[in-house]
């Protein structure tokens, strides 16, 4: 169980996240949405704790994760994965080494810097490709990629870090509609066939309401919504998006899972 406590991050006197509280079972799909500048982006790094907290506290299964440091610290960004709008790929690198950059809390640094990765990191991080369509892509360097599959190797990374939470900011951001569901239908892979939770910023809401069983709405910093994506009617679509409610009430990409489709999905992984 993922908990958020009255959560607050400010940077000078604007409070980017506004007294947030929330929870989140293990095993969901839930997508922040909002207007730009909602606060979404800084909810996944305060969680990350790439954002420090200004105010409130996020618990983890019992711990107080905003009063980790150190080794501790290190541990629990391994386990709540970020993948990033721009991929965060080290361009001159080839792909395999890219995914096993997300073993390297678990190994001494020395052995990095040296390339010897254990030949179990290496199998696995072989696998997560493989599962992502693209092992055949291992030793190519990642800035030679498009940006469809520069995402793909920046979720095998994460994989490979053994998360227990994936935190997706903005992850279909800059693709075209083929690679939107590509990579949309690769962490809903992730989240239905092991059960790990999902949090996805996004900024479309009907590839929200499509992929997720959860919507968290946020608007000036604060959540003024929270529910099934069925109980987010138009309506109140429009109120949260207010100027920017056309541009983000779009056309699904064809082929993307239909909103009737998730319920069932749900249902399957608890069954």
């Amino acid at each position: 169980m993922l908990v958020a406590e009255g959560l607050t991050c400010r940077f000078g006197a604007k409070a980017a996240i506004d007294d947030v509280s929330f929870s989140v079972a293990g095993g969901g799909f839930v997508g922040v949405i909002g207007r730009s500048g909602a606060g979404k982006s800084t909810l996944l790094r305060a969680i990350n704790r790439l954002a420090p907290a200004s105010g409130g506290r996020i618990l983890h299964k019992g711990t107080d994760v905003t009063a980790l440091r150190g080794r501790e610290l290190r541990r629990w960004r391994a386990r709540s994965a970020m993948i990033f709008q721009q991929f965060n790929l080290i361009g001159r690198l080839d792909v395999l080494t890219n995914v096993l950059m997300g073993r390297l809390s678990e190994i001494p640094a020395w052995r990095s810097l040296a390339q010897l990765w254990p030949e179990d990191d290496i199998a696995a991080a072989l696998s997560a490709l493989e599962q992502f369509d693209i092992a055949q892509l291992a030793a190519q360097r990642a800035d030679q990629l498009s940006g469809g599959q520069q995402q793909r190797v920046a979720i095998a990374r994460a994989l490979v870090q053994e998360p227990e939470i994936i935190l997706a900011d903005e992850p279909i951001a800059s693709l075209d509609p083929r690679n939107t569901k590509v990579v949309m239908d690769a962490l809903l892979r992730i989240n239905k066939h092991f059960g790990i939770t999902v949090l996805c910023n996004l900024h479309s809401l009907d590839l929200a309401r499509s992929y997720c069983d959860r919507l968290i709405g946020m608007a000036a910093g604060r959540v003024v919504f929270d529910g099934a994506p069925a109980a987010l009617t138009d309506h109140v679509a429009r109120e949260l998006y207010d100027l920017e409610a056309d541009d983000v009430m779009g056309v699904v990409p064809a082929g993307t899972p239909g909103a009737a489709a998730i319920p069932a999905l749900g249902n399957a992984a608890a069954a």
